[in-house]
């Protein structure tokens, strides 16, 4: 069985970014080699934007250079809700929807607009359940912190490892480092709940397959709002700028 698109698609928007970093940071490179001085501390002191491209919720993004501040449950729950029910999921949940409507993923729901509606509550309803057992649920029973600490300095490819790497290492209320068993048990739990709706996916091959999709989509998802105020510098700002002078 073949990986959900939904992997293909965040994987496909990383690879066609990461090189355009590269390039910023070979010459960035450059002109600290031709004039040395002190390495400017860029924006990551600075709130993280609240969505990605204007669109994607970036809610628990926080700065890894910050000084640590535990949240409460109360917090961890309002988090959980905004990257829920925030709009822009309905949107993503149909395109999700139209893919499984080609491919004809789960055969019982049919096709037409009854086999597509289906789809997009199904899929909507993936989102939901895991970002509530990820991000509210479990890290408040577990004490975890459920936020993405952007570390926004050193190079691209041990930003990215760090980004990735983070669905599998978390901070605990205390401020420790320990293994994220909110992200492997939330998801788990998400799945198992999934089998309620998806009947033609019920196997454990079935559930494993989802369980390492979910976790890899959020991997991506952590790369993308790693780089993401890079990305807004180097392509919005440089134009607001040059709008600026003219």
């Amino acid at each position: 069985m073949c990986f959900s698109k939904r992997l293909l698609a965040s994987a496909a928007l990383l690879v066609c970014l990461l090189p355009q970093l590269r390039a910023q940071e070979a010459g960035s490179d450059n002109v600290t080699a031709a004039t040395p001085e002190p390495k400017p501390v860029v924006d990551q002191q600075a709130p993280p934007d609240k969505r990605v491209l204007g669109v994607l919720p970036n809610y628990r993004t926080a700065n890894e250079t910050a000084v640590y501040t535990p949240i409460t449950v109360k917090q961890k729950f309002a988090i959980a809700s905004k990257d829920s029910f925030d709009y822009p999921l309905i949107g993503l949940a149909a395109v999700i929807a139209g893919l499984g409507q080609w491919n004809n993923s789960n055969p019982s729901f049919g096709q037409g607009m009854a086999g597509y509606g289906r789809r997009v509550g199904t899929s909507y309803a993936d989102q939901a359940i895991g970002n509530m057992m990820t991000e509210g649920i479990f890290p408040s029973l577990l004490h975890e912190d459920p936020r993405y600490f952007r570390r926004g300095t050193g190079t691209k490819w041990s930003r990215t490892w760090y980004a990735a790497t983070r669905v599998f290492v978390t901070r605990t209320d205390a401020g420790n480092q320990r293994f994220n068993f909110s992200e492997v048990l939330g998801n788990a739990t998400g799945v198992a709940i999934s089998n309620s709706y998806y009947p033609d996916n019920r196997t454990v091959g079935d559930n494993v397959l989802k369980l390492g999709e979910q976790i890899g989509i959020d991997a991506a998802s952590q790369v993308l709002k790693e780089f993401w105020p890079d990305l807004k510098r180097k392509f919005f700002n440089h134009h607001n700028d040059e709008a600026l002078r003219n």
